[in-house]
């Protein structure tokens, strides 16, 4: 009988590996956990419609979400409150950040608009002849709540996101704002 192995057998594993294959195993693990997030959103629409995945979606999102800042705050050792430059900061550590392009725009202490250029979600779609995926309902709340999560002070605004139209350079964007220090009441 085979010995039962523990997360830290898996760290122990994990640290006995060069860059490259630990570089692989993280792009990997991005695309496993996308791969999941889709089929899991494609057998609640199956099962359910359209309507009842995108509520079961946004609600999943609502939580994963402010998981995903918190623990990108601790691994960075980030407190909450950095404003938009910590917002910056931890969107570039999303899973999402290892399979999207996507970039921060327009920047400045109390505003950047962050852009994604390429989504492997939707770009799979056109590859099928598929419409976009009106991902709007749920980046409404998957943003807005990562960003309060590192600033409760952080408000977001949808620029533009399927099912809107969008500019073929972009799939959406985002305008993250925080008042100005001084015009804080």
């Amino acid at each position: 009988m085979a010995e039962a192995r523990t997360p830290e057998d898996a760290a122990a594993f994990l640290r006995s590996l060069d860059k490259e294959d630990l570089v692989r195993i993280v792009m990997d693990d991005a695309k496993n956990w996308l791969a999941h997030d889709g089929l899991w959103f494609q057998a609640v629409e199956a099962a359910h419609g359209m309507e009842a995945a995108i509520a079961a979606d946004a609600a999943a999102w609502e939580r994963f979400t402010v998981l995903e800042a918190t623990r990108i705050m601790e691994r960075l050792g980030m407190r909450p409150g950095g404003g938009i430059p910590a917002l910056l900061e931890a969107l570039e550590h999303r899973l999402y950040a290892r399979l999207n392009t996507q970039e921060p725009a327009e920047v400045s202490a109390t505003r950047a608009v962050f852009a994604m250029r390429d989504c492997r979600v939707q770009s799979a779609r056109r590859r099928k002849g598929l419409p976009d995926f009106p991902c709007k309902r749920v980046g409404l709340v998957e943003y807005a709540r990562f960003a309060s999560t590192i600033d409760p002070r952080i408000r977001t605004r949808c620029i533009v996101c399927p099912p809107d139209d969008h500019p073929a350079d972009r799939w959406c964007a985002w305008e993250f704002t925080i008042a100005d220090e001084e015009e804080a009441p």
